[in-house]
């Protein structure tokens, strides 16, 4: 993708997207920092950053893994957290590109850059939106798992400083603006609601995929 097509996005968006992958680097350091400090040795760690580039599916499995689970239960797990790409990909599937160039649009897809993507409100800023985002985001990612690797022990618990709450809020806000009409606004709700109310009974990363069940709440305008 050529890089004046970046050009059609306003100053404020090219902002939100760098920020998001600023943050997305700093929780790399703290998965890298998690990893290594729980005994794996940091090749694992990087792999995963660049073969998987899903930052849910990599805490699953090292999380997994650390507490004794097996490696194929925890790469289970990290694949069925992964589901939603399905949903995504039907979202995005305009601006992934064609091939050969669709297999590295399908890798950077993930939650911020499919935000973003269908955010904008046109085709050319949706796509351009989609790309800076997901290869931000495929560099800054292991750059941070690399940094935090390396330095291991001597980085402070992300969490404590409430950096675990950076996705969500950006998330939202780049929803809030959608929320136009009653049948989205009901949707969203509903699908909140339902994720909401199965956390305490399924595993981590399920619930979004149960937020889904909202869109049985659409109607088609008669």
């Amino acid at each position: 993708m050529k890089f004046n097509r970046f050009s059609s996005l306003s100053a404020d968006t090219v902002k939100a997207i760098l920020l998001v992958c600023l943050a997305d680097g700093i929780v790399g350091i703290s998965y890298g920092s998690l990893a290594t400090g729980s005994g794996f040795p940091l090749w694992v760690p990087l792999s995963l950053s660049l073969l998987v580039l899903a930052g849910a599916s990599e805490f699953l499995f090292i999380g997994i893994v650390a507490s004794g689970g097996s490696p194929f239960a925890a790469a289970a797990a990290g694949l069925l957290v992964n589901a939603r790409h399905l949903p995504f990909g039907i979202a995005v599937k305009d601006l992934v590109g064609g091939h050969p160039k669709s297999y590295v649009g399908c890798h950077i897809m993930n939650d911020e850059s499919v935000v973003f993507g269908v955010a904008q409100k046109t085709p050319v800023q949706r796509k351009a939106a989609f790309w800076l985002c997901g290869l931000g985001i495929a560099l800054c990612w292991p750059l941070g798992v690399l940094i935090g690797g390396s330095v291991g022990k001597f980085i402070p618990d992300t969490q404590a400083i409430g950096l675990d709450a950076v996705f969500p809020a950006i998330l939202v806000a780049l929803i809030l603006p959608a929320l136009k009409n009653a049948r989205s606004i009901i949707s969203a709700f509903t699908g909140t609601a339902i994720a909401l109310a199965s956390v305490p009974f399924v595993p981590v990363g399920m619930p979004v995929l149960f937020s889904l069940l909202g869109l049985a709440t659409w109607r088609r305008k008669s």
